[in-house]
């Protein structure tokens, strides 16, 4: 038996809280790393291509670390994982702060690394599954607009290594982040269970002679995650979100040297640069919200649809005309970060939620490659050719075949598998 909800459900402060936290720590170390590119070769003479393997790096938090830590996630909650995360990446700044060479920066940002592990989609997302059931698209949404609005703060990063250069302006975020977002991320609570509560506010009945059972419990619709390695659909989302991650990191990455290389103001690039984030809200938000009432397929396709024209715009932008950044951004970014939030409801809807932290991990532990390869083959393309035009295209066309996986998936069924 379930009774009336409360009438403000706490899982909407575990909502803010990830928001918060993801604001911040995807605009600095996220989308915040393409103002670091520039001032960083300016200052010690690194190529695009040494500065970007340190993205691949940061890129692990989704990747390489995403199985270990849905394991993790799914014995001890999230909480623990949270709280840790946003200490390692405030010391991660203060280290960067000091650092005077390449391998002093790229340890640094496996530091870094290993905070945002502890703070990567997987645990966000597992965190807003625990809560939610109905409303799970809009939640995560909600949520995942974090990512989005992060690029209110590539502005200020830009602001701060202009003024003080990058060494103070590492200290400054370092003790914004350890005296603001880890309080902050104290509000997380693992499961509503442990409050008397279900998922979407219902209460749990103590009525005795009711067998009722929780979303905690397992049901015929959760998978294992043996189990759901044997489908098609783990196989195809984990496909796509490889290429997704391989072109996104790419771009997200180099945007502002992007700008720079085709006559762009550094102080107008960043206001770009932070326009692809801001505008993936659209797509956070909207196709969050659709994912709770239509097919997630064809959602999906639909974004990276966009991605690719989104692609093709930046290309023709240094071709043709800088005015198709106007389309090229909105495109590309609605498409990426609609897809973002999609894949949680895609995973929770398709394999259930009992191992919901290690099927998205180990789905993003795949799609490792692309974290890993987007960075410095960007940076490779220009340091060797002088222009990122040919890798843009290519990414074009690579966008296209997570569309065509998406419309191949279909939804699996327990014990029908291979």
């Amino acid at each position: 038996m379930r009774t009336k909800s409360p009438r403000f459900f706490y899982g909407w402060w575990v909502v803010a809280a990830c928001f918060s936290i993801s604001l911040f720590i995807q605009g600095i170390i996220g989308f915040g790393f393409t103002a670091l590119i520039e001032p960083l070769s300016n200052k010690f003479g690194w190529s695009y291509t040494q500065i970007s393997f340190a993205g691949s790096i940061r890129g692990l938090e989704v990747g390489l670390l995403a199985p270990a830590i849905g394991l993790l996630i799914d014995r001890w909650g999230t909480r623990i994982f949270i709280i840790s995360g946003t200490v390692l990446c405030g010391l991660a700044m203060f280290l960067l702060s000091r650092v005077s060479s390449l391998n002093m920066f790229y340890v640094s940002f496996a530091l870094i690394a290993l905070g945002m592990s502890a703070l990567s989609p997987t645990v966000t997302m597992t965190t807003i599954a625990n809560w939610f059931n109905k409303r799970i698209g809009l939640a995560t949404g909600l949520m995942h607009s974090g990512v989005g609005f992060s690029g209110l703060m590539i502005p200020l990063v830009v602001l701060l290594i202009d003024n003080f250069g990058i060494n103070k302006a590492m200290v400054i975020l370092g003790i914004f982040s350890l005296g603001i977002i880890t309080p902050i991320s104290f509000a997380i609570r693992d499961r509503p269970e442990k409050y008397g509560l279900l998922p979407d506010g219902e209460i749990i009945s103590h009525d005795k002679n009711q067998n009722i059972q929780t979303p905690a419990m397992e049901n015929s619709s959760d998978f294992r995650i043996k189990e759901a390695m044997r489908t098609r659909a783990f196989w195809y989302l984990a496909l796509a979100m490889l290429f997704q991650l391989l072109i996104v990191n790419a771009v997200t990455t180099h945007m502002m040297p992007y700008l720079s290389s085709i006559g762009i103001a550094r102080a107008t690039a960043s206001l770009i640069a932070s326009a692809v984030p801001l505008s993936s809200v659209i797509g956070r938000l909207g196709f969050g919200w659709l994912s709770d009432r239509i097919d997630q397929r064809h959602i999906m396709a639909t974004g990276y649809a966009l991605m690719s024209l989104g692609l093709l715009c930046f290309t023709l932008a240094a071709l043709w005309n800088p005015l198709l950044l106007f389309p090229a951004v909105p495109l590309f970014s609605i498409g990426f970060g609609g897809n973002a939030t999609v894949r949680a409801s895609v995973v929770r809807d398709y394999f259930g939620r009992k191992s919901f932290g290690a099927i998205h991990g180990l789905v993003m532990g795949l799609a490792v490659i692309g974290t890993i390869t987007g960075p410095p083959l960007a940076g490779w393309v220009f340091d060797t050719w002088g222009s990122y035009h040919g890798i843009w295209l290519a990414f074009t066309i690579v966008a296209v075949t997570p569309l065509v996986l998406m419309l191949a998936m279909s939804k699996p069924v327990r014990n029908k598998q291979f």
